[in-house]
């Protein structure tokens, strides 16, 4: 995937932090690749990029307008068009991860092609998959799995690989949604394959390696989240993981987005997910817990993590207050 940068991210008027998740991806795992961001009034959320409008980023160096919000549905807003359309004329690609095609809109493809400029959807794999087949593959995966979604899975994943890799164990991070393709630039947003090749792009994703290599799977969505279940189960089993991390987000009291779903505890989440990962891998078991604990102070933190330890008898920490160390040594 060929995304020029550096990059504009473009965060609009979000007043969610939740919601610009592709931005601030990018601004926390590639800041060498972010020169700005580009923020309107209203905005109460920030990447932490310094702010630019788009013709002081472009004047900057800018070569990508990153669309770097992450709503519900993933639908381009027609308010946005002529915004995209003023980074065009500046002379930047656009990048978007919606579920919407900056391809299907004719202006923009009109002014792309006049411009010779990059439409680049990169929620929408190119590649044909196959379905799935359970086959054993040789090499070790681990797979992000979680309480709800927006919970810190690409986080974690990303946490784990740098860790592994610290310790000179060979391991690949693998992007299964639009946040982690960006960062990483390569990979398969996995809600947008189509249902029945889940699993097979899965598969696909974490092909057969060494004996000593690790893939470490980012995980989407939550088994006990009815708007995306689906996608966690083919993931799930097309993965064959070896090993999962539960991802847990404190103060949340219902699924994202859905006020009369209660959220699952974290017990229930490891029984549910071991369930299912065994039809594909008999011998899965889950390594630690990750719980994303922005929401209370440091020392609160720690105590929580300390109780669930406690409680679950695994180790647990939230990735980027206290880092994986502990789930790492249980890991190898």
């Amino acid at each position: 995937m060929n995304i020029n940068y550096p990059y504009l991210l473009f965060v609009g008027n979000a007043t969610d932090s939740l919601s610009i998740k592709m931005a601030r991806s990018a601004a926390d795992w590639s800041p060498e690749k972010c020169l700005a961001e580009y923020r309107l009034p209203g905005c109460t959320v920030t990447t932490g990029c310094p702010a630019m409008n788009i013709q002081q980023a472009a004047q900057a160096g800018a070569k990508s307008f990153v669309l770097g919000f992450a709503n519900s549905g993933g639908f381009l807003d027609p308010q946005w068009i002529p915004t995209i359309l003023e980074a065009m004329d500046a002379g930047m690609d656009i990048v978007s991860g919606l579920h919407d095609k900056l391809t299907d809109i004719p202006e923009l493809q009109q002014k792309a092609k006049a411009l010779n400029l990059q439409l680049i959807d990169i929620r929408h794999p190119v590649t044909r998959f196959k379905t799935g087949t359970g086959k054993k593959r040789i090499g070790n995966r681990l797979l992000t799995v979680g309480t709800d979604c927006s919970v810190g899975k690409m986080y974690t994943t990303l946490s784990l690989t740098n860790e592994i890799q610290r310790r000179q164990v060979p391991a690949t991070f693998r992007a299964t949604g639009q946040s982690g393709v960006l960062v990483s630039g390569d990979g398969v947003a996995i809600d947008c394959v189509i249902a029945d090749f889940i699993s097979g792009a899965a598969e696909s994703l974490s092909p057969e390696n060494s004996s000593e290599h690790w893939d470490i799977i980012e995980g989407q969505g939550s088994l006990s989240h009815p708007a995306f279940a689906g996608v966690s189960l083919g993931l799930l089993h097309g993965s064959q993981p070896d090993s999962l991390v539960v991802c847990h987000a404190l103060g949340r009291e219902h699924m994202r987005g859905l006020p009369l779903q209660p959220l699952p505890t974290i017990e229930q989440t490891i029984n549910l997910n071991l369930a299912h990962a065994k039809l594909t891998n008999a011998q899965a078991r889950v390594v630690g817990i990750a719980i994303n604990t922005s929401s209370v102070d440091a020392e609160q933190a720690l105590q929580i993590c300390q109780s669930i330890s406690q409680q679950t008898g695994l180790p647990c920490s939230d990735p980027i207050r206290h880092g994986v160390t502990s789930i790492v040594d249980n890991l190898l």
